[in-house]
């Protein structure tokens, strides 16, 4: 099926009638993730349910849908099925999507940051390559994700890291002319970019420039801050109630450790430069990333 569209679905794996298990987590305002049972297959998925009260509504959970439409790649979460169900006056789009028991790379973080222990760097690497390989393909197809975090990142069992939540993807360029048309971006990017992991130049949007990808890269360089440190560079700044917008407009401080290699940190510092057009593009991303991950045949590996 093309569109969404009333009561309809594509295909009838286990919409409109699964059978409810629980609920994983509510990832946005106005929507929910159900964990399904299907009743055809026997199989887990998770049921994104986005509560639609006017037609914009409809025409983001269309534009969410359409998102995953292009893209089947294995580090980006596929959409199984999707339609829109009548619910009174109101109504609900449903996108069916593969249950991850695991959960999010940020439950990782979590889990590692509570036993007081972190990431090795070769395992930081793998994830982080897998990510980006993931954002290639968004940014290869003209558009950019504008909301990475660690909670927007799912892991597999073997540590395969799956990007979800697409309803913020736009196009990558955004070409800024005038106050009003800086201040309509500014005012998108406040509600669809989580304030922690938003780009210092969607904080503040000038009225001559032009928003690109590297957007993402910021986000990326916040997401590696998370699997090194045990949590994102901003969380604790927006936690006490300071200014997010401010701190961003400063170089990123690195915490003194031992535990990473001189290259790694660098590539941190590389993806946070505040000046956008300092930041490097993905592809560029994922040679420095090359260089530092393990050598395969039995070669020995030298870092950085």
């Amino acid at each position: 099926m093309s569109s969404l569209g009333a009561s309809h679905c594509q295909p009838a794996i286990c919409v409109p009638f699964p059978v409810w298990i629980d609920v994983l987590w509510e990832p946005r305002g106005f929507s929910y993730v159900d964990l399904v049972e299907g009743v055809h297959d026997g199989r887990f998925y998770a049921l994104k349910r986005i509560l639609c009260h006017e037609r914009e509504d409809r025409k983001e959970a269309l534009h969410e849908v359409e998102m995953h439409r292009l893209f089947n790649h294995p580090n980006i979460l596929r959409l199984e099925a999707h339609c829109i169900i009548e619910r009174g006056s109101k109504w609900e789009a449903w996108l069916l999507l593969p249950y991850v028991k695991r959960g999010t790379l940020w439950n990782e973080v979590e889990i590692l940051r509570d036993k007081n222990t972190f990431m090795p760097e070769d395992r930081v690497v793998r994830i982080l390559h897998g990510i980006c390989l993931g954002l290639k393909a968004i940014h290869d197809r003209g558009f950019a994700h504008r909301d990475l975090k660690p909670t927007n990142v799912l892991l597999e069992d073997n540590d395969r890291p799956l990007l979800m939540d697409l309803g913020s993807m736009n196009q990558a360029c955004i070409e800024v002319t005038g106050s009003r048309k800086a201040m309509e971006v500014q005012d998108w990017a406040s509600q669809r970019c989580t304030i922690s992991y938003r780009s210092p130049e969607l904080f503040s949007v000038s009225s001559d420039c032009v928003i690109d990808e590297r957007t993402d890269i910021w986000s990326l360089g916040c997401v590696l801050y998370s699997m090194m440190f045990g949590e994102g560079p901003y969380d604790m700044i927006f936690q006490k109630g300071d200014s997010v917008a401010l701190a961003v407009q400063n170089n990123i401080s690195i915490p003194e450790n031992d535990r990473y290699s001189q290259g790694l940190q660098s590539l941190l510092s590389l993806m946070m430069a505040v000046n956008p057009q300092e930041r490097p593009y993905i592809s560029t991303v994922i040679s420095h990333i090359d260089v530092l991950q393990p050598m395969t045949d039995g070669q020995a590996t030298t870092k950085i």
